[in-house]
């Protein structure tokens, strides 16, 4: 079951082979094991996406599918969990990251303008670059552990309701 949930959520192997973003990554995409799809991979890139998502990065999916490749997760599954951060989440995620971390760090939250030039943006990326990496670490692990929980959790649990239910049909036989 947990399987065939994940296999229709997520893109075909092909589509993220050709992903402008992902050619980077050339052969180390044909790898079979990053698109098999398992309770461990599975739950792993759950926090590999998760983790990336609340990174202040530009290219966050190429970082998930890099971390995905050495940690021999499911590719699809990390690419696709960065989408949480899109542009209307971005600032929400954001703001509150840099709340955490300013909080964390004992430093008062500043309010933040928004950036008309280059200039302005380069002084309001000085003022708040610490609490805004620190928070978002927090974020990334706490919500990636929580992620990875509920992954293997779920899976578990989804598969001994599977045995049960295979056991109840033999025994009614």
């Amino acid at each position: 079951m947990p399987r065939k949930f994940f296999q229709r959520l997520l893109p075909p192997r092909e589509s993220l082979q050709s992903s402008r973003h992902l050619k980077i990554l050339g052969e180390l995409l044909h790898d079979n094991n990053l698109w098999h799809l398992n309770r461990h991979s599975a739950s792993l890139a759950v926090f590999i996406g998760l983790f990336c998502a609340f990174m202040p990065i530009p290219m966050q999916m190429l970082l998930a599918a890099v971390l995905a490749i050495f940690l021999h997760a499911n590719l699809p599954i990390s690419v696709v969990l960065v989408w949480i951060s899109n542009p209307f989440t971005m600032p929400p995620l954001f703001y509150g990251a840099y709340r955490l971390g300013a909080t964390v760090m004992g430093l008062p939250a500043k309010k933040i303008h928004l950036p008309v030039d280059l200039h302005s943006f380069v002084t309001e990326i000085a003022m708040v670059w610490q609490p805004l990496l620190l928070g978002s670490l927090i974020c990334g692990i706490f919500f990636g552990a929580v992620g990875y929980a509920t992954v293997q959790i779920v899976w578990r649990v989804a598969i001994t309701r599977q045995w049960q239910k295979r056991n109840q049909v033999r025994k009614q036989r």
